[in-house]
């Protein structure tokens, strides 16, 4: 089961069905995943709510005027059965620098264009636009 791909599903759908918030388990990826997202103004904001087994990250939907979504696209790129990797120049870019490309690297997840300025290279995660 890949949680990663579940994540952006939830969020994926939530879009679709213009939600305001989704709700989802914690975990230290999911939550590098929401902060990277809110940097790029890909979500409007996210809390963590303390619950038992699991915390839960409450995540607040950025729409623009006339209600579009700010994400019109997700794509998991590396999968449990097929790891994608890349070096730090040959980082795909989305739509010609329109998106972005989440990578973990040594030093953490990160956007390919900071991975990219780190010359820093490894598992291509995820492209959002």
């Amino acid at each position: 089961m890949d949680t990663t791909a579940d994540f952006l599903t939830i969020i994926r759908n939530g879009y679709m069905a213009k939600k305001d918030t989704v709700t989802v388990d914690s975990s230290k990826m999911r939550l590098e995943l929401v902060k990277i997202l809110k940097s790029e103004a890909f979500i409007q904001d996210y809390t963590i709510e303390e619950a038992k087994p699991v915390n839960k990250i409450t995540i607040t939907l950025r729409y623009f005027e006339k209600g579009l979504a700010a994400v019109t696209g997700i794509k998991k790129v590396s999968k449990s059965s097929v790891r994608i990797y890349s070096a730090h120049n040959e980082i795909p870019k989305v739509l010609s620098g329109a998106g972005t490309t989440i990578i973990s690297t040594s030093a953490g997840l990160m956007t390919g264009k900071a991975a990219r300025e780190k010359h820093l290279g490894g598992e291509v995660i995820c492209q959002i636009w």
